[in-house]
C-alpha cells in the first residue's frame, strides 16, 4: 500500500509543477526569454536523465534487445502523434502557424470568424462576397480582424502545447510508477519531469492567456491533465508488478525514446528561438546537474 502513495506522490510532483508553471504565467508576465531559459535547462535535464536512469537502467535489467526496439518504437510513437496532432489543428483552423495563416489570408473566413469571436454581425449567410460590421453597421477594421485572427492563432498554439504535455506526461507517469517498484520514489526522474514540466505549462498557458482563453478554461485544462499524470503513475505501478524485466526495460524505453524525441523536436527548438547561442550553455548546466544528482543520489 505504501508504494502505491508513492507513485501517487511521484505522479503528483510531477503533474503539479504543470500547474505551477500555468499559475505563474496567468498571474505574472514572465519574458518569452526567461521561459526559453528555463526550458533549455529542462532539456539537458531530460537528456541527462534519459541516459542514466532510464535507458542504462533498462539495458542493465531487460537486456539490450527490448532497450533498443523500444527506444526507437517511443520516439516513433510520439513524432506520428505529434503529427496527427499538428494537422488535426491545423485543418481545425485552431492551431499554430498554419491555423494563423488560413484565418488571416482567409478574407471572408477570417472576418467571419473574427465576427463570432468578438460579438459582431457576421457575413452574409449566403456564402458569397461578404462584409463584416458592428451592430451600427460599421465596417471592422482590417487590422482588428488581423488581431482576432492573431489571438486565435496564438490561442490555438497554446493548446497544442498542452496536448503534447499530456502526451508527455502518460509515458513520463508511467515510468515513474514504475521507478517504485524498483526501490521507492526516483528523485533524480521525478526531478527532471517535474523541472521539463514547469515551462510546457508556463509556455502554453501564456499562449492561451494572450489569445483570450478564461480562467476557468485554463484551471480545468491543467488541472485534468495534472490528475491524468497521477493515475498514470499509480497505473504504472499497479499493472507492472509482476512483469518480467525485459517488458518493463520495454516499457520504460518507449517513454525514454517519446521524451528524447519531444526534447529535440519541442523544448531545444522552442529555446533557441529566443535564448540562440545560450541554449547550449543551459541544457549543459540542466544536464550537468541533474548527472550530479543522479551520482549523489
Amino acid at each position: 500500500m505504501e508504494g502505491l502513495w508513492l507513485a501517487a506522490l511521484s505522479g503528483l510532483i510531477g503533474g503539479g509543477t504543470l500547474l505551477i508553471g500555468a499559475a505563474v504565467a496567468w498571474f505574472v508576465d514572465i519574458p518569452q526569454r526567461i521561459v526559453a531559459g528555463i526550458m533549455a535547462v529542462g532539456a539537458g535535464v531530460l537528456i541527462s536523465t534519459l541516459a542514466f536512469e532510464l535507458v542504462e537502467e533498462a539495458a542493465e535489467d531487460g537486456g539490450l534487445v527490448p532497450t533498443t526496439i523500444g527506444f526507437l518504437g517511443g520516439a516513433i510513437l510520439y513524432i506520428v502523434a505529434d503529427q496527427l496532432i499538428s494537422r488535426r489543428s491545423a485543418k481545425s483552423g485552431a492551431g499554430g502557424p498554419a491555423g494563423a495563416g488560413s484565418a488571416a489570408a482567409g478574407g471572408s473566413a477570417a472576418a467571419g470568424g473574427s465576427a463570432a469571436a468578438g460579438g459582431a454581425v457576421g457575413a452574409s449567410p449566403t456564402g458569397g462576397a461578404s462584409t463584416t460590421e458592428f451592430s451600427d453597421g460599421d465596417d471592422i477594421p482590417a487590422s482588428i480582424v488581423a488581431r482576432r485572427a492573431g489571438a486565435r492563432a496564438v490561442s490555438g498554439a497554446g493548446l497544442v502545447i498542452a496536448v503534447g504535455a499530456l502526451i508527455d506526461g502518460i509515458p513520463e507517469s508511467i515510468v515513474m510508477g514504475l521507478s517504485v517498484l524498483q526501490g521507492g520514489i526516483s528523485i533524480p526522474i521525478v526531478a527532471a519531469i517535474a523541472i521539463s514540466n514547469f515551462p510546457e505549462g508556463l509556455g502554453s498557458t501564456a499562449a492561451l492567456k494572450r489569445g483570450g482563453s478564461n480562467a476557468a478554461y485554463v484551471a480545468k485544462l491543467w488541472i485534468g491533465i495534472a490528475l491524468i499524470t497521477v493515475v498514470a503513475s499509480v497505473l504504472g505501478y499497479v499493472a507492472f508488478q509482476s512483469a518480467p524485466p525485459n517488458l518493463i526495460a520495454l516499457i520504460t524505453t518507449i517513454a525514454a525514446g517519446g521524451l528524447l524525441a519531444m526534447v529535440c523536436n519541442t523544448m531545444i527548438p522552442e529555446a533557441f528561438d529566443e535564448q540562440h547561442a545560450l541554449t547550449g550553455l543551459w541544457a549543459t548546466v540542466g544536464f550537468l546537474g541533474a548527472f550530479l544528482l543522479h551520482e549523489l543520489a
